[in-house]
């Protein structure tokens, strides 16, 4: 099922044309924690993720994200970075899940004791 959900639609993995490209082309250069796999062209031009489930961005790890983009020539697996004790791990964007941030005053928060004791005024 999943094979031809990644025929069809974009979304549920990589394209077949993504697909004969990486075999082709594509040199495996290391995989995240999350599962994302990372290539480069042999003469090291063009550099592509392959996710492990949704196609998302922030799923990329900042060390991996620096590599795609060039910050830096090579990647994490050979050259990983230094990494603070104060810094957190990285998280995926939770905006539309149960984790997501909810500020103060946000409609999605606990109704506050003053508002529960309201009763709203109806016609008669």
């Amino acid at each position: 099922m999943r094979f031809i959900l990644r025929m069809l639609t974009w979304y549920h993995g990589q394209t077949l044309g993504t697909q004969i490209y990486t075999w082709r082309n594509g040199v495996k250069v290391g995989e995240d924690d999350m599962g994302n796999i990372y290539y480069r062209t042999k003469d090291d031009k063009r550099r592509w993720v392959c996710y492990s489930d949704i196609p998302e961005a922030s799923v990329v790890p900042p060390d991996w994200h620096g590599w795609l983009h060039f910050t830096w020539d090579e990647p994490p697996t050979n050259a990983p970075l230094p990494h603070k004790k104060w810094e957190k791990p990285h998280l995926p964007n939770l905006t539309g899940t149960d984790k997501a941030h909810v500020p103060v005053g946000s409609l999605r928060r606990e109704k506050p004791a003053e508002w529960r004791d309201y009763d709203a005024w109806q016609p008669e």
